[in-house]
């Protein structure tokens, strides 16, 4: 049985892998920490999570919990989790990170982003960026894993293929994505409120959200060029899920048809990318829960632009399923063991 270990277990991507671990029968969840719910048990943070009676928040003291578990899951603020990290890696185990302190591979653009000092800029040399689809071997043979954003997964699995094979204009890429609340984290935040965001729908950090760096990067990667993209993201009012819409000139004429062809050929292999048919696209509902990316494309035959749909669940997808798909293939279990789940409906 796999030790498991969540070192901040009381906001949204922390409870999200507690309901997903639920259901895994290969792990056993040793501990999890948090500061404000110290003491408590989570059952009674989560009364939904009634298995967890026995199972009590702790403060988060590394030198204390290091050699309880095999690995641990880092569902800390940005900022937060490179000592900790680097002092579990000391010690010999293997982490999944859900913060950003070890995705962007530039010690100096992280800073800039983050507004924070990076500690250990040697480690971001190590970490692999947990997705799946794209790192799968590499993720195998890692003891850290940087799991991605929500919004970058959203962007960068569409974008991937056709960056692949170099057939888009990388300067015109536009990325437009939409989320639920629970993007924000599980904070006391008036603009979050409900009554402020019920019947609302807005942009926000137009030109400066901090996934931005992330998604250049990794799109850089795939391109195999430095490239600078116009992202911008809204604020629906749901709890969860993210819709991203995504533009681009294209360097080869392509039907729909084709270019649906290409992403089918892409992901023919992977078990939680669904390529819609063509007339069809994405929503929110076919993944709100599941650990699922939904894709579909369009090609505009007046401006020959390729216009890629996608859809995940930000907290599943987009976060805790993720790492769970990440830890199930750092120790050789099933990739889709504890992910299996369609989505509600209605």
């Amino acid at each position: 049985m796999l030790k498991v270990f969540i070192c901040g277990g009381s906001g949204y991507t922390g409870s999200e892998l507690l309901r997903i671990l639920a259901l895994h029968d290969e792990v056993e969840i040793v501990g999890v920490t948090s500061e404000k719910s110290a003491g408590m048990k989570v059952s009674e943070l989560f009364p939904a999570f009634f298995i967890y009676k026995k199972l009590k928040f702790e403060s988060l003291n590394t030198e204390a919990i290091k050699n309880r578990a095999d690995v641990y899951f880092l569902a800390l603020p940005h900022g937060k989790s490179q000592q900790v990290a680097a002092e579990l890696l000391q010690a010999g185990k293997k982490v999944i990170d859900l913060s950003a302190d070890f995705r962007i591979k530039d010690v100096r653009i992280y800073e800039q982003w983050y507004k924070t000092q990076h500690l250990f800029p040697e480690l971001l040399k190590e970490a692999v960026y947990g997705l799946p689809e794209i790192y799968r071997e590499k993720i195998k043979k890692a003891r850290l894993i940087a799991n991605p954003g929500c919004y970058p997964t959203s962007v960068i699995l569409p974008l991937y293929p056709f960056l692949k094979k170099k057939l888009i204009d990388t300067s015109t890429i536009i990325v437009d994505s939409c989320s639920g609340v629970s993007g924000a984290g599980r904070k006391a935040d008036i603009t979050l409120s409900y009554c402020e965001v019920n019947e609302d729908f807005r942009a926000y950090n137009v030109a400066k959200h901090r996934h931005t760096p992330e998604i250049e990067q990794e799109v850089g990667f795939a391109s195999g060029s430095s490239i600078t993209i116009d992202f911008t993201t809204h604020l629906l009012p749901l709890n969860r899920g993210i819709l991203s819409t995504i533009y681009a000139s294209m360097k080869k004429d392509l039907s729909t048809a084709e270019a649906l062809e290409i992403l089918k050929e892409q992901y023919q292999n992977e078990p939680f990318i669904q390529i819609m048919p063509e007339g069809e696209l994405p929503s929110m509902k076919y993944v709100r829960g599941t650990n699922y990316c939904y894709i579909g494309a369009v090609v505009n035959p007046r401006t020959k632009r390729l216009i890629l749909v996608s859809a995940i669940d930000n907290l599943v997808k987009g976060a805790s399923g993720q790492a769970v798909q990440n830890m199930n293939i750092m120790f050789g279990i099933d990739e889709a063991k504890a992910l299996r789940s369609l989505a509600l409906s209605p």
